[in-house]
């Protein structure tokens, strides 16, 4: 090989390891947490006595003209400074000269990504509790609208007993306030700064972590150097709140993809979020939901791929900790473009009031109160009451009746059993009243589920 061709043939791996190596094209994302955190650094070491205040405030000053390129837009990221960290510290040096060059001092890039990656777990934790927030407010609205709607409760996918809509949509607004108190728990776990950590042992240097700690809003700085600057929990529990909270929008996604067929036809989204068929003019498809259902599997990606980085790593630092942020950022954009939809197609959708009640008269859904009735009125075993009541049930389907539609002699003309039974039973059969009849705390009568409605209306003036 000519020595020319050698060269260009080193020069080409050169850029390919310097693409391989350098994380500056995606953890530019961290250029804000960097920055602050700089300016925190800063400030601790001039109250040190490390640097003067005069160096302080040109650094502080220096910082906050590079915040400004970037949010402009004139700031050149290039793969020379391998990452966020040496990108700004270099434009910080260009501008200010000889103080940008002690500012890294008593740190390490170790704790320092460690801190950018901690700020902004941080801060997307409250910004998602937000959004959360927000979404349990319309579940909230949409349930106090239907406390009288009946509609079929199922399990196995088949109907079962009569509950009202409302009642099924405070299901999911508890399984969102789970969410927020999982993303609250994390928070308050995850709030402690490595920053001071250095590159993994500490520093020689009279630094004050609990000031920066303060200065950045962390409870107080992490207990040890070495824990700190190989510590990715709080990213881990992070994609796993995440993943967590959209297998919830996957669950509701599916029920609107299954509620809006013509099947069900319970509710009815807004054009805005579903479209029509490419060849069939007919058809409204609800590609929003099953997007949503999809993305689900994307940030399981995202949490597996990070436990996988962290399986084997030794203590401290390690470069494959570099693979643990597109990730994170990845499925924060996906959530919160989620929850911020998913709030929207709920707060449009139409909900089809008598098709659910329709509904209800398919599958016998107070064939159980007439179970109970015999129970507890007539005082028979369950096994009997069991009996009998499908006995009832075969009758309804020889007239081809819901169970809630038979009149008293029909019902006796079930059984022989049943031929003296009182008239008040014809009222335990009807679907409203089954519904309310469930009165018991976190049942779906109407009155439980506006008590569900107040109770985590209380709950939202309290955080």
């Amino acid at each position: 090989m000519s020595k020319e061709n050698n060269q260009i043939l080193k020069n080409t791996n050169a850029k390919i390891l310097d693409e391989f190596n350098a994380s500056i094209m995606f953890d530019k994302e961290l250029y804000s947490q960097d920055i602050k955190g700089s300016i925190a650094h800063s400030k601790m070491l001039a109250f040190q006595g490390i640097i003067s205040f005069d160096e302080q405030q040109q650094i502080e000053e220096g910082l906050l003209k590079v915040k400004l390129e970037i949010e402009n837009g004139e700031f050149k990221f290039s793969l020379k400074y391998e990452d966020i960290h040496m990108a700004v510290e270099n434009r910080l040096t260009e501008i200010i000269g000889e103080a940008g060059k002690k500012l890294h001092t008593a740190r390490s890039r170790n704790d320092q990504v460690c801190t950018d990656f901690s700020l902004y777990v941080q801060e997307k934790t409250k910004s998602i509790q937000n959004q959360i927030k927000d979404l349990i407010s319309t579940f909230l609205d949409i349930s106090s609208k239907h406390t009288t709607t009946l509609m079929p409760g199922m399990t196995h996918l088949q109907h079962a007993q009569p509950i009202n809509f409302g009642y099924h949509m405070m299901a999911y607004a508890n399984m969102f306030k789970r969410d927020f108190e999982r993303f609250s728990s994390s928070y308050e776990r995850n709030n402690y700064s490595p920053l001071g950590s250095a590159a993994l042992a500490g520093t020689p240097h009279n630094i004050d972590r609990f000031k920066t700690a303060e200065f950045l809003g962390f409870t107080a700085p992490t207990q040890n150097a070495m824990d700190s600057v190989s510590n990715r929990d709080f990213a881990l529990e992070l994609l796993f709140n995440i993943s967590t909270t959209m297998m919830h929008i996957s669950r509701i996604s599916e029920e609107l993809i299954l509620w809006s067929s013509y099947e069900f036809q319970f509710v009815r989204m807004s054009d805005e979020y579903a479209t029509t068929s490419s060849i069939m003019p007919q058809k409204k498809n609800p590609d929003v939901p099953e997007l949503l259902r999809g993305k689900t599997g994307r940030v399981y990606g995202n949490l597996i791929s990070l436990l996988t980085v962290m399986k084997g790593l030794p203590l401290a630092y390690n470069k494959d900790t570099q693979e643990d942020k597109e990730g994170v950022f990845d499925s924060v954009k996906t959530i919160e473009i989620s929850i911020s939809i998913l709030n929207e197609v709920i707060k449009t959708m139409i909900v089809n009031v008598d098709k659910m009640e329709k509904a209800c008269k398919i599958g016998h859904l107070t064939a159980t109160d007439l179970a109970d009735y015999l129970v507890q009125k007539q005082n028979m075993p369950f096994r009997t009451a069991y009996y009998l009541t499908k006995d009832v049930v075969s009758k309804a389907n020889s007239l081809n009746k819901d169970i809630s539609e038979l009149n008293i002699d029909e019902i006796r003309s079930s059984n022989d059993e049943l031929k003296n039974i009182n008239e008040e039973i014809v009222s335990y059969l009807n679907l409203k009243n089954s519904m309310n009849s469930r009165n018991s705390f976190g049942g779906t009568s109407t009155y439980q589920t506006q008590i569900q409605i107040e109770n985590i209306k209380n709950w939202l003036q309290t955080i």
